[in-house]
C-alpha cells in the first residue's frame, strides 16, 4: 500500500514511464520521518522541518512544487498504519508516500550499539546537502560493511576525516560535551542533528580527523527513524577503535526523545 500522485494504491509495484528521470537518474528528493503517536503534528515527528527539507531541495533544483495538500493527505493516510513514512517528490511535482514498520532489532541496537566500517573515500553521497534518489554510494558502502559483519558504514573524505554514516549524523562525547562534524564538511544537515544542536547544552563542531576520533569516549549516529544508535566498534585499516556503548552521556541525548 502506498500513496502516489493523489491516490492511495494497494499494490507492491509502481508503474513509471521508462523515460522518467526519477527512474533513469534518481531525479527525486525524499525525506524519511518517524511518526510519533500517529500524529504528523507531534513535536518529535516534526512535520514542518521535513516539509522544509523537501521544499528547499525542490526550489534549489528549480523543480515544480508539489500539491502540498496532497502530500499531507497521503502522509496522514499512511500514518494511521505505519510508524515510518518516506515522502518522495519527483521533478514534475508528483508525490509518492510509502510506509514501513520500525526495525525489529531497533531496541537491541539502541541498547547495545553496532559495529561499523570506514567506507572507501570514493563512496561519497551525491549532492550531500540534499536527500536525492541517487543513494547508490551510501547503499554500496553499507552493503560492503554488512559483508564484513558490520551493521553500518562511515563515509569519509579524501583526507580520511569521518563525515557521517550512510543513514545518519555522527556524534562523539569528549571532555564533557558532544561533538559533531560541521556542515562545511559537506554532510547532510539532519533534522535530528539540527534539533539536538539547539537542545543540548554544549555541542562542538569540528572535522573528525584521526586525532579527534581517537579521543572520544563514546560515539553514536542519529536520524529521524532510529533516534540514537551507539557505535561500539569502528573497523579501519590502522586497527579497530572501540567505544563504550553504555556511556552515561547517552542518557542526556535520549531525554530529548522523551519530550
Amino acid at each position: 500500500m502506498y500513496w502516489y500522485d493523489g491516490k492511495l494504491i494497494k499494490s507492491q509495484t509502481l508503474e513509471l514511464d521508462i523515460h522518467d528521470p526519477g527512474l533513469l537518474y534518481g531525479a527525486t528528493v525524499f525525506t524519511t520521518m518517524r511518526v510519533y503517536q500517529q500524529s504528523l503534528d507531534s513535536n518529535l515527528t516534526n512535520w514542518v522541518a521535513h516539509c522544509h527539507r523537501l521544499r528547499y531541495s525542490v526550489q534549489s533544483f528549480a523543480w515544480l512544487e508539489p500539491n502540498w495538500n496532497l502530500v499531507r493527505q497521503g502522509a496522514e493516510t499512511l500514518a494511521k498504519i505505519f510508524p515510518i513514512l518516506r515522502i518522495t517528490l519527483f521533478a514534475d511535482g508528483r508525490e509518492w508516500v510509502t510506509g514501513r514498520l520500525l526495525p525489529p532489532d531497533l531496541i537491541t541496537k539502541q541498547t547495545h550499539g553496532v559495529s561499523t566500517n570506514l567506507a572507501m573515500s570514493n563512496l561519497y553521497r551525491s549532492l550531500p546537502s540534499h536527500k536525492t534518489g541517487n543513494y547508490l554510494s551510501a547503499w554500496l558502502a553499507k552493503s560492503q560493511a554488512q559483508q564484513l559483519n558490520s551493521q553500518e558504514a562511515i563515509l569519509i573524505d579524501e583526507a580520511g576525516n569521518w563525515l557521517e554514516t550512510t543513514t545518519g549524523n555522527l556524534w562523539g562525547w569528549q571532555n564533557g560535551s558532544w561533538w559533531t562534524p560541521p556542515l562545511t564538511e559537506e554532510i547532510l544537515s539532519g533534522i535530528v542533528r539540527s534539533q539536538l544542536i539547539k537542545w543540548l547544552p554544549i555541542v562542538g563542531e569540528s572535522p573528525w580527523n584521526q586525532e579527534l576520533v581517537r579521543g572520544f569516549e563514546a560515539i553514536a549516529y542519529t536520524n529521524s527513524v532510529v533516534e540514537i544508535i551507539p557505535i561500539h566498534t569502528v573497523q579501519q585499516p590502522p586497527g579497530s577503535l572501540k567505544y563504550n556503548p553504555y556511556h552515561p552521556s547517552f542518557a542526556q541525548m535520549r531525554r530529548f526523545f522523551l519530550t
